[in-house]
């Protein structure tokens, strides 16, 4: 830890847990681990996918769309998710064991909003020109490094990594504290090794 270092917790939510409409394999283990290390930090800022029912990302709302199937939408190709973390559900809320991280939380992020555009990281939406507002709130808060924390780690924790090395901060990802969906994508890769080739060429750290 240095000074000016934030703890950036993303989408410590019950769907994405074990028994949640999109569950990231081992993710409940995060959470109490991200609790107790989120007392070493001044500043906690925490992110929760707070989407309308209907989403444009949900497979459920393009007919004859399977879930983990990608759609070529205005602003790039978009996985098609089952429908997840809708606004007021019981899967939308934080996962129990991480509230005390909650409670410490300067701020308290919702993205996936805007019904038309998916939203993986917590500085911009997935049309990579609308932001979240988040860069700027740091800035004033002093923060210079972002360390990053939750789920999942192979989208929304590194697309929320490397744009904060695009908006200025340094940036280090604790994989032990995070879990990955591994998508498998072209040339016999997932998207776990994506992420990481994109983390090595922006200079994120792995800690």
């Amino acid at each position: 830890m240095k000074p000016g270092d934030a703890l950036v917790v993303i989408d410590p939510q019950v769907d994405f847990c074990p028994g949640g409409a999109l569950a990231v394999a081992d993710g409940d283990a995060v959470m109490a681990p991200i609790a107790a290390l989120s007392a070493a930090f001044a500043t906690v800022v925490v992110t929760q996918d707070w989407h309308p029912a209907g989403h444009s990302s949900f497979a459920s709302s393009h007919a004859g769309a399977a879930p983990f199937s990608t759609m070529t939408m205005a602003y790039g190709e978009q996985v098609l998710w089952p429908d997840h973390c809708i606004q007021r559900s019981a899967g939308a809320g934080f996962h129990p064991a991480v509230i005390p991280a909650v409670d410490r939380a300067r701020l308290i992020l919702r993205k996936g909003i805007n019904p038309a555009v998916d939203s993986y990281s917590a500085f911009f939406e997935n049309d990579k020109v609308t932001r979240t507002g988040l860069a700027g709130a740091l800035r004033d808060l002093g923060v210079r490094r972002c360390v990053f924390v939750g789920l999942a780690y192979d989208f929304c924790v590194a697309w929320s990594a490397l744009d904060a090395v695009r908006e200025g901060f340094g940036a280090v990802v604790l994989k032990d504290h995070a879990r990955a969906i591994g998508m498998p994508v072209s040339g016999g890769r997932t998207t776990v090794d994506v992420a990481e080739a994109g983390f090595a060429a922006a200079g994120v750290v792995l800690g």
